[in-house]
């Protein structure tokens, strides 16, 4: 008897998801059936699946050739190291998304609970596919149908015309990059008829031919990863589409892309040229730094971490490119160490953020308000959701000892141990690109605190507040699994970083030194004699705590006293006495103003109702998507006039077209 190998559990495993949601339409209006069962379901398999992954991590490249697609274009499928660490980002996020989605989708949400679950394991089937793909057919079948399926999900409530609207823009943009990813498989086939990646990883492509399939790539998936300026669909899709499917979009769908441009330049592409990195390490650090910014003003919660993922997403990017740099230098080890550091953040962002979107969502459900200014003193309505919550806003802040702050620490070593590169203009750079990486982390420990602080910290701020209820059971279970996920991922860096180190071997040829981390302490590059211990911080904390409450008992409990708060000369303390989410952002619109367009209402002296409002725009979508949009419309115009409806108008098309033709020959 044959053992199964993993890449055949892989798509044992991804053919059931697909399974599971055509489940779904045999009783499409149950929402026991489709709704609890079925994606309890998907969420165990979801766990099987990253089980897979890991048990993967260290076995041979595994190839095979799928008995589907066209006559001669048949799917070829591989598994190796990169694709097994971004099927366990797959499996780790989707089942806790997966477990709070079984209670928390309700009837009346826009579409049967059936359809719902065909499209929603239909998502997760083909993200599964995109990274066992091995030819460019069954990568684009995956892709386009990711991007369909996903699209439906994003316009669940399809009724209401804003969400129709966000939908329709993040199908074109997911089209363009489509388009982009198709050209760059196009160029990289080398003039061949081979669509297979093994075709494209011995093409000869002369250097002007790389370096535009490199850029096509970029585009393509930098459009899907939301960089800027491409970034414009992510803000509208995220906050219209249901929590968990925000989740599963900024957690596991942008980390596709990253997927998509590592595989392209490390794998495909063959040995990159170092320039050639500067490039998503310059997109990379202005998308993180434009997204924090924005993120720190926005006043809806879902639109706050939208602009959060955009963030995140350009710190993975510029792991990227710091990989790409180093690698083309000749300086592997760093190479090592940057592309482990954009790993890591993948798989760090894809737990922190898939948690914070469904903390908002059970937020949502209690309190049916968006806008922090309606928001407040939650902690005490909802605590299993304020403390969870709190796990995942203190992780995408850097702190120590959650995962957020380990896969900063690695990216930042990856900087300033770059006085190595013999370019002195590189040199010069890199110190400000590590002070742009440095102040964007520190921005974002601000907008964590607003996130947090506005929504459950305070008093209510509106009276119907106090009707919120905690979540439940299942949203709880899920919520803990991403909670669980950040802290151990924080814990264990050492243990995560020796199977990322396949990745890089695999990719570069070399990894970090292995002899260097114990299982409590991390350090990277020895001769550095940097080095980070997470357990010992958290003892080191939990003891000052200690301490702390013991002397706070013993010695000052018996002269503890009562009192009101001082509330500064005013007769009552009430929530307009709190910091609104416009007062916790002015300071940065006024900083950043050059980021952002601001429009302003003002009251007169005669208003009987003065008001007083703020709307903070884009600057990116007023300077190009608008005289794009003005063009082909205006092109659109053009070409329905010529559509007069009249049979005489288009003889004298004909006519006319056969004299041009005729004087062309002559």
């Amino acid at each position: 008897m044959t053992s199964i190998s993993p890449l055949t559990a892989c798509l044992a495993l991804i053919a059931l998801w697909g399974a599971i949601g055509l489940a779904g339409l045999l009783r499409p209006a149950s929402l026991r059936f489709a709704g609890r069962a079925l994606f309890l379901l998907g969420a165990l398999c979801g766990l099987s699946l990253a089980g897979v992954a890991v048990w993967s991590l260290g076995m041979p490249t595994e190839r095979l050739v799928l008995p589907l697609g066209l006559p001669d274009l048949p799917f070829h499928v591989r598994r190796d190291a990169l694709t097994s660490v971004f099927l366990f980002l797959l499996g780790m996020a989707s089942t806790g998304i997966s477990i709070f989605a079984a209670g928390y989708f309700r009837k009346g949400t826009g579409a049967s609970p059936g359809l719902l679950c065909l499209q929603y394991h239909l998502f997760l089937a083909s993200m599964g596919f995109v990274l066992l793909a091995d030819d460019a057919y069954g990568f684009m079948v995956a892709w386009e149908t990711m991007a369909l399926s996903s699209y439906f999900l994003v316009t669940t409530q399809h009724r209401v015309a804003e969400i129709r609207r966000a939908g329709f823009l993040y199908l074109l943009i997911a089209h363009l990059g489509a388009m982009a990813i198709l050209l760059c498989f196009g160029v990289l086939q080398g003039g061949s008829w081979q669509f297979t990646f093994d075709a494209m990883r011995s093409a000869q492509l002369q250097p002007a031919w790389a370096t535009i399939a490199f850029l096509l790539a970029l585009f393509g998936f930098g459009a899907k990863a939301g960089l800027v300026p491409l970034h414009v669909w992510l803000p509208e899709a995220h906050p219209a589409a249901p929590s968990p499917v925000s989740a599963l979009m900024s957690g596991v769908m942008l980390k596709m892309a990253v997927y998509g441009a590592l595989r392209v330049t490390f794998d495909l592409l063959g040995e990159p040229v170092w320039w050639w990195g500067l490039v998503p390490l310059g997109i990379g650090l202005f998308t993180a730094f434009y997204g924090v910014v924005f993120a720190a003003v926005q006043t809806d919660m879902k639109r706050l971490l939208a602009y959060s993922s955009i963030e995140n997403i350009g710190v993975a990017f510029v792991g990227v490119g710091l990989a790409v740099v180093f690698f083309g230098t000749g300086l592997k080890v760093l190479g090592a160490l940057a592309l482990v550091a954009a790993l890591y953040h993948c798989l760090n962002h894809a737990l922190m953020k898939s948690l914070l979107f469904l903390g908002t969502g059970a937020v949502l459900h209690a309190t049916g308000e968006r806008n922090l200014g309606k928001l407040g003193g939650l902690i005490h309505r909802m605590p299993w959701v304020a403390w969870l919550t709190l796990i995942g806003a203190l992780a995408i802040a850097g702190l120590p000892p959650l995962n957020g702050f380990v896969s900063e620490w690695l990216l930042l070593q990856a900087f300033l141990f770059a006085d190595d590169i013999p370019h002195s203009f590189i040199n010069m750079l890199i110190p400000m690109s590590a002070a742009l990486v440095v102040l964007s982390a520190a921005l974002a420990g601000y907008v964590m605190v607003k996130f947090f602080g506005i929504i459950f910290l305070g008093t209510p701020r509106e009276a119907s507040l106090s009707q919120a209820r905690d979540c439940g059971k299942l949203e709880r279970l899920g919520l803990l699994w991403l909670a669980c996920g950040c802290v151990a991922l924080g814990l264990l860096p050492a243990q995560v970083i020796a199977h990322l180190n396949l990745v890089a071997e695999e990719l570069l040829g070399t990894s970090l030194p292995s002899s260097t981390s114990s299982w409590w302490l991390l350090a990277p590059l020895p001769e550095r004699q940097a080095s980070y211990g997470p357990l010992v911080l958290l003892m080191a904390v939990a003891g000052v705590v200690a301490l702390t409450f013991l002397c706070v008992r013993l010695f000052y409990h018996r002269r503890e006293r009562r009192g009101p708060a001082w509330d500064c000369g005013f007769v009552r303390l009430d929530a307009r006495m709190q910091d609104t989410a416009e007062g916790f952002g002015q300071p940065i619109r006024h900083i950043f103003q050059p980021f952002f367009r601001i429009e302003r209402e003002l009251p007169t002296p005669f208003d009987r109702a003065p008001r007083y409002r703020v709307t903070v725009s884009d600057r990116i979508w007023r300077a190009l998507y608008e005289p794009i949009g003005s063009a082909v419309q205006w092109l659109a115009d053009v070409c329905a006039f010529l559509q007069q409806g009249r049979i005489a108008i288009y003889l004298l098309y004909s006519f006319v077209t056969l004299i041009v033709l005729l004087a062309v020959m002559l």
